[in-house]
């Protein structure tokens, strides 16, 4: 790496929001740092090192010099929360965070910033009123079943802040759902729904979902390396959240589905114990918005929905142009083949509508 060259090592990073911003940096010429538990994993645009995510090793010399650190390690909040899934979920979070402490503390030229994830769920269930870095409620509620999570979020923040590093800047990423293009992500699956006409709201459809274009998410986390004036805690959502029945509707004039069903909350309750996963993820209300961003003077990209989905809809129909331009020739037969498409008919309406929040692949970091 030559002395000009700016590194960042993206700790947890081989998700969905780690290879977003490894391609991002990558093509900015940036030295790219991954550390993974699955060594065998690899991309253009990054190196991969390995780590434990609790223990010191040979990975911490990666740290030493680097410009930036940024923290994406945390175990999927897509289960049950039973006590063997909270204590995973926790420990994660809690021991990469700890762990990458201890390296910094022992770097002789130490990271300039290091951003760690925490994640919007940290606020207040709510309908009224938006909330943001400096007069949001931090606190659960028994109308959502969320008081697991805020406790998981207040601890990685703590266990952030307790951190030694006085000479780096840090700032903890509250960040709302992010949409992007990738397969398997939250916004795929929401978009198949839709286009099987089962893209109506759910659990009444009143509450907020805060959100964020995967192009947004990634140039709010360079921008945030390059501003020296901020830290602590920073939200990272766009400026309009809306309810879950707006979300579904603008999805729905995107993919062109007039209509689509909705799911009442004991549907939703039966799908998520089917799923294995919490209900919580989806009646939460979370009205998020930016206030330290925009203060600062960062503007995004896509600021409403409907230019952040007609931008992933625009690239979703060229990525499909391209595969259909560059599709093999068909081999040859003289044997006659009858062809069967999917049979709509067969999919099971609870467990879909529930499916789409939370296979995301990291699209909402705890």
């Amino acid at each position: 790496m030559s002395t000009t060259t700016r590194k960042v090592v993206l700790a947890g990073g081989s998700g969905f929001l780690g290879q977003q911003l490894a391609e991002w940096f990558a093509e900015r010429d940036w030295d790219v740092v991954v550390l993974t538990r699955d060594a065998g994993h690899r991309t253009p645009h990054a190196r991969f090192v390995t780590w434990d995510a609790k223990t010191l090793g040979p990975w911490a010399a990666e740290l030493d010099g680097a410009t930036a650190l940024v923290n994406l390690a945390g175990r999927s909040v897509n289960c049950r929360y039973q006590a063997r899934n909270r204590e995973l979920i926790l420990s994660s979070r809690i021991d990469s965070t700890r762990v990458l402490g201890q390296a910094v503390a022992r770097c002789e030229q130490l990271p300039r910033v290091w951003l760690n994830s925490s994640t919007a769920t940290i606020y207040k269930h709510s309908f009224d009123r938006p909330m943001d870095e400096l007069t949001g409620v931090i606190a659960g509620s028994p109308e959502a079943h969320d008081q697991f999570s805020v406790d998981v979020a207040q601890a990685w923040e703590q266990a952030f802040d307790e951190a030694a590093a006085p000479r780096t800047r840090k700032v903890a990423l509250r960040t709302a759902i992010v949409l992007g293009t990738a397969p398997g992500t939250a916004y795929r699956i929401l978009r198949r729904l839709a286009r099987c006409g089962l893209g109506g709201s759910i659990a009444g459809g009143k509450q907020y979902m805060s959100w964020l274009h995967e192009t947004d998410f990634c140039r709010a986390v360079e921008w945030l390396i390059d501003r020296d004036d901020l830290a602590g805690p920073v939200n990272l959502a766009a400026p309009e959240p809306v309810t879950n029945r707006q979300f579904m509707q603008v999805l729905r004039t995107a993919c062109g589905m007039p209509f689509g069903l909705p799911a009442a909350r004991w549907m939703l309750e039966i799908g998520m114990l089917l799923l294995r996963s919490q209900a919580e993820l989806v009646i939460k209300s979370r009205r998020v918005v930016p206030t330290r961003l925009t203060a600062a003077g960062f503007t995004f990209r896509f600021p409403n929905l409907a230019s952040a989905i007609g931008d992933l809809e625009h690239r979703l129909a060229r990525d499909a142009n391209l595969a259909v331009n560059f599709r093999p020739a068909p081999r040859l037969s003289c044997r006659r083949m009858k062809l069967h498409g999917p049979d709509a008919k067969g999919i099971n309406h609870v467990q879909g509508i529930a499916a789409f929040q939370f296979r995301g692949g990291g699209s909402r970091p705890a």
